[in-house]
């Protein structure tokens, strides 16, 4: 007996297959390694804060250029220094030299007059402090034994000529600007700003002023995002909310792309029918990361989108959760960032006393948002909630927690400062 097709069950749809989650650390080193390095532009010293090297900078001179005297106070030869504090010899005053002057060579048997920062003139052996001395018309009389050398400052004790004073990759503080300033350059070289293109993507998402309708949300998400990456040094240029279509994703990716070196967007790369980013990458370039082993932030992509010349703008694909985003943009992004200006890594982590429990911790490695208490140790805010944005504006970091590590109170923990991660310190 025959079957009829139309009569028989329909077959099942297979079930979609996944990639095995990225370990985190995988991610970044990948990310890392495919990363290209930003052009150099040479600024003005004075603008030069919060950029990252794009040369060393190897010192012209000495610092200080010549001994100097530490002190107010004054500057003498030591068997005359001897004499004066064992014998209570008065020694006659036989110049003044204040900062910015030049003294004669000292004679024996005199002492003179010297100022913070005045050149230490030819034969004086060390400084003493007017506080330990007792003057008089006659002159001056030392109170105490003093050691060759001392309050003296040597000429290139800071800085040494042809010493590389700042490398390259650093990112300018307002020290390094003062140590470049005290050999007199004026300008650096340093890494252009990263261009940032920024855009949502989601029918339900809505600006604030704006009336919610049935299922729509503030997009809070544009805000987090823009701000960070300003806080960054990068310029970024906000390309708003995309509908939730192919087509639109596919267009918004090509006009990201162009005078873009990173195109960073959120939500729309789950598995959803209506997350369409991923296919629309995948169509505009390639996709070459996607999911990784952290909580939160598990749909995470990387890849790249071609450009009309042929070349490619870096892509991340933001989880649209808020915590999510906020998460793996300071963990996972931001050293992408760093790798593209050429920027020295540098280790902000630090171990501390956990003052919370975590009992139950996930198999993938967790990101905690926490605070130091009064005591030093650290706090967990109570929920952890992907969707919690609070929990990010209420931490001062994050417990960097192994997959499977349960912690007890008094373990410690390694705790990630915000300011570090965002390359603020």
């Amino acid at each position: 007996m025959s079957v009829e097709l139309s009569n028989a069950a329909s077959p099942k749809r297979a079930p979609q297959a996944f990639p095995p989650l990225t370990p985190v650390a995988e991610a970044i080193e990948r990310l890392r390694a495919g990363a290209t390095v930003v052009a150099a532009e040479t600024i003005d010293l004075m603008q030069a804060a919060g950029r990252v090297l794009a040369e060393d900078i190897v010192a012209p001179i000495n610092v200080p250029p010549h001994d100097n005297s530490a002190m107010d106070g004054y500057v003498l030869r030591l068997d005359d220094a001897q004499a004066s504090a064992t014998q209570g010899k008065v020694l006659p005053i036989s110049q003044r030299i204040p900062a910015g002057h030049f003294g004669t060579p000292i004679e024996a048997g005199t002492a003179a007059r010297i100022f913070t920062g005045a050149p230490v003139p030819e034969g004086g052996e060390l400084v003493v402090p007017q506080e330990l001395t007792e003057a008089s018309e006659a002159g001056v009389r030392l109170l105490q034994p003093m050691q060759a050398g001392q309050h003296i400052r040597r000429a290139g004790e800071d800085i040494a000529q042809g010493s590389v004073l700042v490398p390259v990759g650093t990112r300018l503080s307002a020290a390094h600007l003062g140590l470049i300033a005290s050999v007199g350059q004026g300008s650096v070289s340093v890494r252009r700003r990263l261009r940032v293109a920024v855009f949502s993507t989601g029918d339900e998402l809505r600006m604030p002023g704006e009336a919610l309708g049935p299922g729509q949300i503030y997009n809070s998400n544009r805000f987090v995002h823009t701000a960070l990456l300003a806080q960054m040094g990068h310029e970024v240029t906000d390309l708003g909310i995309v509908r939730d279509s192919l087509d639109a994703t596919r267009a918004a990716l090509r006009e990201a792309a162009q005078g873009h070196d990173l195109i960073i967007t959120c939500g729309g790369v789950s598995v959803g029918e209506e997350d369409h980013v991923k296919a629309a990458v995948q169509a505009e370039g390639e996709l070459t990361l996607w999911s990784l082993a952290i909580k939160p932030g598990k749909p995470l992509a990387h890849g790249r989108v071609r450009r009309a010349d042929g070349s490619a703008a870096q892509f991340i694909g933001l989880p649209g959760n808020p915590v999510s985003s906020f998460v793996t943009l300071l963990i996972v992004v931001a050293p992408l960032f760093k790798a593209m200006l050429g920027e020295t890594p540098r280790e902000h982590a630090l171990n501390l006393r956990a003052d919370f429990a975590w009992p139950k911790p996930d198999k993938r490695q967790e990101f905690l948002r926490v605070r130091m208490n009064a005591a030093g140790g650290l706090e967990l805010y109570p929920n952890q909630g992907s969707g919690v944005l609070t929990s990010c504006a209420w931490a001062e970091g994050l417990v960097d927690n192994p997959g499977g590590r349960a912690i007890a109170p008094d373990d410690t923990v390694r705790f990630l400062p915000l300011s570090g991660l965002m390359g603020l310190v």
